[in-house]
């Protein structure tokens, strides 16, 4: 084969490939967008979720199986360690993720080692992914979009540094704070980005939940979500995280 022959996998074949699948990310943004019950602004008011209420009412719970975890964070791993989609926004041991739920796909190793956790999340409808998320001081998590308006982001403040006004979430022009036991919930296809600017650990409890649709967006938000299911974006993060539990396990 000649050096000129472009082989599968060339970097301009996976150019390419990019190329056009964020081109149709950005038309089924706008179709969903148009197909969407609620509202399509970057931050979407807890109102129009039923179960905000519950979900910050398990406050307590949630946060004493967080504690538990934290007192070994040798055994969390990074976020690029079970994602290296995410190696471009989590660097060290400074994004540390434990995760419960991966599009739909149960950690149950994970979810057994925090059942009062798993137990409110297997509550909540429409529940795709979720994942304690924890940020080390003066960390910042560059700005970056998600890649489908098929579900919405939920955070549930778990651990908040003292001066919380240093800790923020940005999601497009809006600035966010967190607060413990209080819910958050975004549209994360809007470029976002997190910076902890204090001397203490940030905590919460990450959570993507379908959004709410008329009959023509659920039927294609489904096809997005199965397709999702089967690419390696789910595939290599579920992989990772029964390698990283079994080596745990020695």
């Amino acid at each position: 084969m000649s050096d000129q022959k472009k082989k599968p996998g060339d970097p301009l074949w996976r150019k390419t490939l990019m190329k056009w699948g964020k081109r149709f990310l950005r038309w089924s943004g706008r179709f969903q967008g148009r197909h969407s019950l609620i509202s399509t602004t970057p931050v979407i008011a807890n109102k129009e979720f039923s179960w905000v209420p519950q979900l910050e009412n398990a406050y307590g719970d949630i946060r004493e199986e967080l504690d538990n975890l934290l007192k070994h964070p040798e055994d969390i791993p990074a976020f690029h360690q079970l994602s290296p989609d995410q190696k471009r926004i989590s660097k060290g041991n400074n994004w540390k993720t434990f995760g419960f739920y991966v599009y739909g796909n149960r950690v149950d190793d994970n979810c057994n080692l925090c059942p009062k956790t798993a137990a409110v999340l297997d509550s909540l409808p429409g529940m795709r992914t979720a994942m304690f998320s924890i940020l080390a001081p003066h960390y910042h998590i560059v700005p970056h979009k998600g890649p489908t308006r098929a579900v919405v982001r939920a955070h549930l403040g778990l651990k908040v540094p003292t001066d919380w006004e240093k800790v923020w979430i940005r999601v497009d022009d809006k600035i966010l704070n967190w607060h413990e036991g209080k819910v958050m919930i975004f549209d994360d296809t809007y470029e976002h980005e997190v910076r902890n600017d204090t001397d203490e650990t940030r905590a919460v409890l990450f959570i993507d939940i379908d959004r709410p649709m008329d009959t023509i967006g659920s039927l294609f938000n489904k096809i997005i979500i199965r397709l999702i299911q089967t690419s390696s974006y789910v595939k290599r993060p579920l992989k990772n995280m029964a390698r990283w539990n079994k080596e745990r396990r020695k």
